[in-house]
């Protein structure tokens, strides 16, 4: 992330997706993605840059762009 080596268990993320009947068809409409992150003191600010850019940067929410809202937060911890 942006010059910031985490540890392999350092970054979580779980992704939930929400649909909506459209002519009685569930189609998909929004993904919330949830992340959890253990980070080296004093990288906060590049860290929160770089997600603050994620919908942005990621190639699936760059693929649904337009047609399936993408979400996100995180809780973050330094350590």
């Amino acid at each position: 992330m942006r010059g910031v080596s985490l540890d392999r268990d350092a970054l979580v993320a779980r992704g939930q997706g929400f649909n909506q009947l459209r002519d009685r068809l569930p189609v998909l409409t929004r993904i919330h993605v949830q992340y959890r992150l253990r980070i080296p003191p004093g990288t906060r600010e590049v860290v929160d840059r770089a997600l603050a850019r994620h919908v942005d940067r990621c190639p699936t929410a760059a693929s649904l762009r337009g047609a399936v809202a993408v979400t996100w937060e995180a809780e973050i911890e330094e350590k």
